[in-house]
Formats: C-alpha cells, structure tokens, sequence
C-alpha cells in the first residue's frame, strides 16, 4: 500500500484539472465536540461540491497520509480516541511511527502545497500567543505559510491570541493579507479585532487575479491570507468574558504550548452554552465557499 493516498474523487479532480479545496482536520478531530464534529465535516464538503470544486481533507491515519478522506476514514478522524494533532515539524514522526493525526493549519498547508493543491479553507489561523515576549508561545502556522505558496481562507485569527503581534509578524513573514469585502481584521468569533487591513477585495474573481500576479511578480514564495469575517459574531461582552475567565484558567491549571488553543476553544464551548460552538461551524462553511469559489476562478 502506498504511503499517501489520494481519495477517488481528488485522484479523479487531478487527473481532470478539476479546482480542488484543501481541509484541515484538527477541527474535525480537536475542535469541536462529537457528534458535531463528524456532522460539520460532511456539511463542509458537500458545501465545495455544490460549488463546483472538490474537499481534500487532510489527515494521517494509520501512517498513511490521506489526501482526501472517504467517508469511512472521514468518520474515523472524527470518532477515534488515537487521534492526535500534529504540526508540520510532527508530520515525518507520525508518519514513520505509523500512527494518526488530524493536521494543523500549518500541516495541512505543508501537504496541500506537496499535493499541488492552492487553495485552503480553515477556521482560524494560529499566532502569537499572549504573553509571548516571555514564553515564546507563537504558531508554527506563521513559520509555515511564510514558506509555501498557497492561499488560505480564514477567519482572521483566534480571539485568544495577540492579534497585533501577530499582524506585526504577518508582515515581518511577508505574509500578504486580504480583507474579503472588509478593512476590519477579523478576530475569529468576532468581525473586527480592532485592527484594519490594508488591502479590500469585494470578489473571488479579485482573489484568483492577486493569486495570479504574486506568480507574474515572483512573490509567491509564501501564502497569501483570506480574511473573510463571520457574519454572526458572538456577542461582544459575551466573548470578553469567557476569555478573561478561559485566560485565568489556563494561568491556573498551567495549560502550555498546542494545548492552550483546544483548552480555550473547549471553555468557550461550555461558558456559551454552545453559541460559540455555532459560530464556529458558520466560520468554517463560509470559509469552505469562499475558498470554493476562489479555486473555480483560478481554474
């Protein structure tokens, strides 16, 4: 058996130049709860095949490298125990190990980029972590996408994070960003972190033109970001809350490293009662249009 394989569907898309959509899976497999999570991860695909592209979920599973799941290795990313998350720097471990992983964005990005595939659709990209200029805590994602050519669909970045630092290191990283039909940057549960874009777009026509001209122009050495904000944000005075009440409660149990963004992501799971949760699903599936329709303008 080969060591990565391809679904049907994305061997078929390939083999006819059809626009393909790369998934990550640590949402499916750490970010939201079960059944939810198995539910979200078929409604995110069939959303890109009603737009006419293709979902290549990423995962490994078994130390086999999946690009694009069937659904039965769809409901197991979902639905078993051994599943851990891994980052690009885990990705060779995991596979020589023979063991399985849902992939971060960073990883995701890193297969989809080996794939040839060009176009991503996430939640939220990770970052600079708070309290940063002590504990060094900031995201492989931005090392990451400051070293591969692909373009990524976002919510912006976590609320839980440093959004000026990490804005400060987007651009330090050459990371160009858009704001789709927005200056506001986006804070994930929220429309506007406070912080403004430089550059608007208003269609997926715009995007694939940009994508075109970063190659014309030989920039195209690292990612280009989406921000595409959720329309239905969480209440404001809401979200401040569970996240001052989550920070303290990372401070307390010494939560550290990649265990900080699936802790915070839980307590704003339980302190909404699930509305975050909500929102989450929503960023997700307008993030899997969008991309949808930016991969078909480039085809």
């Amino acid at each position: 058996m080969s060591s990565i394989k391809f679904s049907t569907e994305v061997s078929q898309a390939i083999a006819k130049a059809l626009p393909i959509v790369a998934l990550e899976s640590t949402i499916i497999a750490h970010g939201l709860p079960r059944p939810s999570n198995l539910e979200m991860a078929r409604e995110v695909e069939a959303i890109i095949r009603d737009r006419g592209a293709i979902p290549a979920t990423i995962a490994l599973l078994d130390g086999i490298v999946l690009i694009g799941c069937e659904d039965n290795e769809l409901e197991a990313i979902a639905t078993r125990d051994d599943i851990s998350k891994a980052s690009s720097r885990d990705l060779a471990i995991t596979f020589a190990m023979k063991k399985s992983a849902a992939t971060t964005v960073a990883a995701t990005a890193h297969i989809a980029q080996m794939a040839g595939i060009q176009v991503f659709a996430t939640g939220g990209l990770g970052g600079v972590h708070r309290g940063a200029n002590q504990s060094f805590d900031e995201s492989a994602d931005l090392t990451a996408l400051a070293n591969l050519d692909i373009t990524v669909v976002c919510a912006g970045v976590k609320s839980i994070l440093d959004v000026s630092a990490t804005l400060e290191r987007l651009e330090t990283l050459a990371i160009a960003v858009l704001g789709y039909r927005t200056h506001k940057f986006p804070g994930f549960y929220l429309t506007d972190s406070g912080f403004e874009i430089e550059h608007r777009v208003d269609s997926a026509s715009e995007i694939a033109a940009i994508i075109k001209a970063r190659s014309f122009v030989d920039t195209s050495n690292s990612a280009l970001i989406v921000a595409n904000p959720v329309v239905n944000e969480l209440p404001r005075k809401l979200h401040d809350e569970i996240l001052a009440s989550g920070l303290a409660g990372v401070t307390r149990d010494g939560i550290h490293g990649k265990n900080v963004t699936p802790y915070l992501l839980e307590h704003f799971h339980t302190a909404s009662n699930g509305a975050s949760l909500k929102v989450n699903i929503e960023i997700i599936k307008s993030n899997a249009a969008l991309a949808a329709d930016i991969a078909l303008a480039l085809n």
